[in-house]
């Protein structure tokens, strides 16, 4: 594994939702209220403001994205900006959506979360042609969704509890068997954020607090560790032509002067040269 660079110094408030699409990574600054584009080939970087935040991007097949704000589920695109599809939920509970992923069905999988980060009013969906489906609930932060390169086995994070759950996932996109994966337990105020799963079934989980990245075998046993000048990494993203670029988000939210001031790349998107290849960024279908 080679080093790890900083390859824009944006300083982002809440960098997150990294994804590789269109040769490019595209990420959020939920609390900053930005998308981003980021081009490795010239190193062109591209910030559009929104009207309100936004916390994931996933692409849809007919092109543009699925975004996720605080007022609900968006379709957006360069040309036409942001049209809402649904609301997820009841805004009196406070909530916000937080991470997602796509699987190989086209299947959106997100989470919503607690916006003050005190109640456990979160939950588990899937977003498919059929509409909005609640998967899990009772979870202050969720976090991490992502599935194994075979299609059978989903992670779901619960940060607040440390805990990386894994389910049974079936053809027809149904969860069963919930079971903790790994707890991380290496430090007090270290909480596992965003993940993502390599072409070898590898875990990689980003660690709010812990200054790098975590990877997992299928079996639960940490197997390696990347090491950022950042405290709060978000999460990672396999991106790349060969999609053997690990690249990381992460966050100057909820760090003192005094530790920006030590840290000054904190906010920053990092990227690193990996052996092992990522999983291509699957598209939303929604008919």
């Amino acid at each position: 594994m080679s080093n790890v660079t900083c390859v824009w110094d944006l300083k982002a408030t809440l960098g997150e939702g990294p994804i590789w699409t269109g040769n490019a990574l595209w990420f959020v600054d939920i609390k900053g209220q930005t998308l981003n584009r980021y081009d490795p080939a010239n190193g062109e970087a591209l910030t559009i403001n929104t009207p309100e935040p936004v916390t994931f991007l996933a692409p849809l097949t007919a092109g543009g994205f699925i975004a996720g704000l605080k007022s609900g589920l968006h379709k957006f695109h360069m040309m036409t900006g942001f049209q809402r599809i649904l609301e997820i939920e009841d805004l009196a509970l406070g909530n916000r959506p937080n991470d997602a992923t796509v699987d190989s069905k086209g299947r959106l999988w997100f989470g919503t979360m607690h916006d003050a980060e005190t109640d456990k009013t979160g939950s588990l969906y899937r977003m498919d042609a059929a509409g909005v489906a609640r998967m899990d609930k009772d979870i202050c932060i969720t976090n991490g969704p992502c599935v194994s390169p075979d299609g059978k086995t989903f992670y779901h994070t619960d940060t607040l509890e440390k805990t990386i759950w894994a389910y049974d996932l079936a053809e027809d996109g149904t969860l069963s068997n919930k079971r903790v994966f790994v707890q991380i337990a290496v430090g007090d105020d270290v909480y596992p954020d965003g993940s993502v799963v390599d072409s070898e079934g590898f875990l990689w989980v980003a660690l709010w607090g812990g200054f790098g990245a975590i990877r997992f075998a299928p079996t639960g046993e940490a197997v390696a560790r990347v090491e950022l000048p950042a405290p709060n990494v978000t999460k990672p993203c396999f991106g790349g032509p060969d999609l053997k670029t690990l690249y990381f988000t992460t966050a100057r939210k909820g760090l003192s002067d005094e530790t920006l001031a030590q840290y000054p790349l904190a906010g920053g998107l990092f990227a690193v040269q990996v052996d092992v290849a990522g999983q291509p960024q699957y598209e939303v279908r929604l008919a």
